[in-house]
Order: structure tokens, then sequence, then C-alpha cells
């Protein structure tokens, strides 16, 4: 909030998001709160907050004190409606919230309105949330919101998560077998004695809470969570009509050119599904970064704080997105950084994210379902790790809201220094860039086998290598008999063989 202590700060005033200025004057000159406060209020209490001023007048784009001439009546009326549900939904204020400002002997009330909680949103004047009775801020202005954005912030308001429900109709026919197996896989190498390895298919998804059973009505089917991490493309556009997941690795021309390196979304050559673009993503975010030769008890380090952060950045969008909203999840890896946007506004504050300790997730049976083969956090740590991980590394991270087109949040991780190599790839400080021939090799077969139609340029693109030094190693690989290439140059696939 705006600390307002001294008349100095009155040149400082301009209205903006955060800030409103009210004449509050009224007809007798004595003092009335001004129905426009009550759009305000609401705008600021579904936003990010804010302060308004009452008693300020406008003069040539710059405001001066007028005063309140009763300031306990206006309080006093400003207490009496903000407790009147035919008035406003919510009241976010105590005596705390407002406070008298003297000016040149003239009365103010700074009015300071709190960002409402996931609980109280939304905040909408009468009795009715719809038909243009909720507002949000917007630059300077309070702009009606439609209806769509309001009844997602009810959905919001009474669910904690919002993947647990059980979908009508969906069964274990409308899921990826191959995905569902390679999670157990995964499961398995992780757990390899856990109970859970015995059940068939739907036993292990009612205990993945994929798949559940309402007690109060004895609906039992596949959920939200089952579907979203295991499901088949149509089958989750049917469900989820906005539903959409997008990769973008961009070159550091792209804002002129337009085009992208390589690109990841659901177009019917694979599943479509939240696991599945994890699997192909997080390959395609850390193939390029260099890994220190490191030792511990012996053993070959090749995890890093930079391939923890990014992973833990791609786990935290896919389970925080707002499935139902018209945005896209939207990964960007260019030359400056990496970009993570997920539809949905942030559940608590951006500050309270990244500080840490604060836990309201949005797809808790996913996040769950990611814990479990050891990925992401659920103690409210997950932001605070990336930030801190990757600023430890001397690099950039900013979170932030947006509520245009729609809302969403962005979390940005740039490289503090990144020099550009030859392939347009950066090279991050703290990594070493020493590689052994058989650490490449193992890269290579890493990046084929989640993209096997890969060709030698975009391989050397993704691991910032050169393109003779990658046909060197293909040419190895083919001579051992671990790879061979199916079909043209252009056109066809790689397939690796067991050694």
């Amino acid at each position: 909030m705006i600390d307002f202590q001294h008349l100095e700060d009155l040149a400082c005033l301009r209205e903006s998001v955060s800030l409103e200025c009210k004449l509050a004057n009224g007809r007798d000159g004595k003092g009335v709160l001004p129905d426009d406060f009550w759009p305000t209020y609401s705008a600021m209490a579904n936003t990010e907050g804010g302060v308004v001023i009452l008693g300020m007048r406008e003069r040539k784009a710059h405001f001066e004190p007028a005063g309140i001439a009763n300031a306990d009546k206006v309080r006093a009326e400003l207490f009496n409606n903000l407790n009147n549900r035919q008035k406003v939904s919510v009241n976010l204020l105590s005596d705390a919230h407002v406070r008298e400002w003297s000016v040149e002997g003239k009365t103010l009330l700074v009015v300071e309105i709190p960002r409402a909680g996931r609980q109280q949103r939304p905040v909408y004047l009468t009795t009715n949330p719809l038909n243009g009775n909720t507002y949000r801020r917007l630059n300077e202005g309070d702009r009606p919101l439609p209806d769509e954005d309001v009844k997602r912030m009810l959905a919001e308001q009474v669910e904690d998560s919002r993947d647990s429900r059980i979908l009508p109709h969906f069964g274990l026919k409308d899921l990826d077998a191959d995905s569902l197996k390679a999670y157990r896989n995964i499961f398995r190498a992780d757990k390899p004695d856990h109970p859970w390895l015995a059940l068939d298919d739907e036993g292990f998804l009612r205990m993945l809470g994929g798949w559940r059973e309402d007690r109060a009505t004895g609906e039992a089917g596949l959920t939200v969570a089952g579907l979203l991490m295991f499901g088949q493309w149509p089958s989750i556009s049917e469900a989820l009509p906005h539903y959409f997941l997008d990769y973008q690795e961009r070159p550091a021309d792209y804002a002129s050119s337009v085009q992208w390196l390589d690109r990841v979304v659901p177009d019917g050559t694979w599943s479509g599904n939240v696991f599945d673009f994890y699997r192909r993503v997080v390959t395609r975010l850390t193939a390029d970064l260099k890994v220190p030769f490191v030792l511990k008890d012996g053993v070959r380090q090749d995890d890093t704080p930079t391939h923890k952060a990014l992973r833990e950045a791609l786990v935290n969008t896919l389970v925080h997105a707002d499935f139902t909203g018209r945005i896209s999840v939207l990964v960007v890896k260019e030359p400056a950084g990496f970009s993570f946007r997920n539809p949905g506004d942030l559940r608590v504050p951006a500050s309270l994210a990244l500080q840490g300790g604060v836990s309201d997730c949005r797809n808790r049976t996913m996040q769950q379902m990611f814990l479990m083969i050891g990925l992401g956090e659920r103690a409210g740590s997950g932001m605070s790790r990336i930030l801190h991980g990757w600023r430890d590394l001397g690099h950039t991270v900013r979170l932030a809201e947006h509520y245009e087109p729609q809302e969403h949040s962005v979390l940005e991780m740039g490289w503090a220094s990144a020099t550009v190599t030859p392939t347009g790839t950066p090279e991050s400080s703290g990594e070493s860039s020493g590689e052994s021939s058989g650490e490449t090799t193992a890269r290579i077969l890493s990046l084929l086998s989640q993209n096997a139609k890969l060709t030698v340029p975009n391989v050397a693109q993704h691991l910032g290598l050169t393109t003779r030094a990658v046909e060197k190693q293909l040419a190895k690989l083919k001579e051992q008999g671990r790879l061979r290439r199916v079909g043209p140059n252009k056109g066809g696939h790689w397939e690796i063989l067991e050694p």
C-alpha cells in the first residue's frame, strides 16, 4: 500500500491501478461517500488491492485537498454499507484500513482496500455477482467483468482442488495406455516395493486420485486429474474445450521473424496429455545446459541447480493452471531465458508465492501424481525453491499476474549475463563446458528418445554443439549398432536400438 504522511506526497499522486482519488463533498458540502466508490472497492478487491483517498479534487491533472467537513459521517456511511449484503458481498475492511489524513488543515480519508482471498472472491455489488456487478481494476479504471470470468471466480471460491471432479461418462477408454504405462514404469523405478504396483490400472488410478467415488452420491469414474494426466487429446478437448499446451523454442530475432526453432503442441502425433507434455518439454528445456563433472560418493551427478529450477518451474506451471481458461499454457525457451505462462490468476499474492510456505494449489490431485514420481513440491516451497535456486546462480526471476485478455500469470527466468553461442544457445554461468564423448552420446540418445524426428541441425541446436560434432557422434552410434536412421534425412526418423 501507499504510505501518505506529508504534504509533498500529493505531488506524486497519479491515479493508477492501485490508487484512486474521489471528491466526497456531497451536495451540502459536508461530505458523503460517493456512489462510484463501490465499483472501485469491488475492482481493487478482485485485483491486487489499492488505496482510495476521499476528499481530493483534481485540477489540470493534479490533485489538491478539498477536505471532508464531516469525516465521521462518511466513515460511518462506509462501514454501514460494507456490512450491508444488499450493497456489497463482503466487508474486507477494519478500522485499521481507514484513517484520517490532515493536509493544509483539511481532513481526508485514506481507505486501504486489501486483495480479497480466494474464498472471498468475487467481491461484487448488490446480491448478484453476474450482469456487470463484479469489477476488476485495469490500469486506472474499474471494468465490469464478463459473466464467464465471474463464474470461474465462483468455481475457484468453492473448489479447493479444481481437478478432483468426477467426469460423467468418461472412463479408461479415454486414457492413453502408453502414457499410463510410462508413468507406472517411472513409479516402479522410484518405488520398486510399493504395494500399489500390484493393482490393475483402475485400482492404481483410484489410489492416485485419477479415479474416484463420491461417497454422498455413489457416483464413480475418471476425475479431471486422471484425464488431464493420462488422457487422449480428443477426450481431453471434449471435457475441457479450451485446453491447450504449447512449448516454443524461439531464436533471438523471434520478434522480427516470428518463427520458432522447435514447438510442441497437441497435434495428433502424441497423446496431448499433461504427463507426456512434461516428458517432452523437460528434455528440451535442459538439453543444452552444461553439466559439470561432479562426483558424490563416487557417483557422477548430472543434476544441477539449473536443471532442478527449470524442472520445478515446469511442474509448477502445469499443476497451477486453470485449464478451463481460454489462454493456453505456454512455455518459452529463448537465448535470454525462459518464461512459463499458465491460465488463471495466482491463488495467493505473488509476494507470498515467492516467499514460500503458503500453498494453495489449483490442481492438487495432479500435483500429488507428480510428487509420487519425485517431481514438484507440496508444502508451498516450490516457487521459493525456484526463486532462490535460480537467483543463487546469479540469474533473474519475476512472477506477475495479468488480466488481459484473460487472467493469467507469468514466471520469467532470465539469464543474468547470457552469452549466445554461434548456434544461438546461451552459455549460462556456473556450469562447465567440459564434456566427454560418452557424455555427448548419452545426451544425443536422450534427446532422440524424446523426439525421433529431429534432424542433425536440430540436435546441434538443442545441445549447443556444431553440426559436425553431432554427425561424428551419430556415425559412431550407427557403427556400434545403437542407432539407425529410418527413411530419408527429411521426413524420416531415428530408431534407438538396444546396446
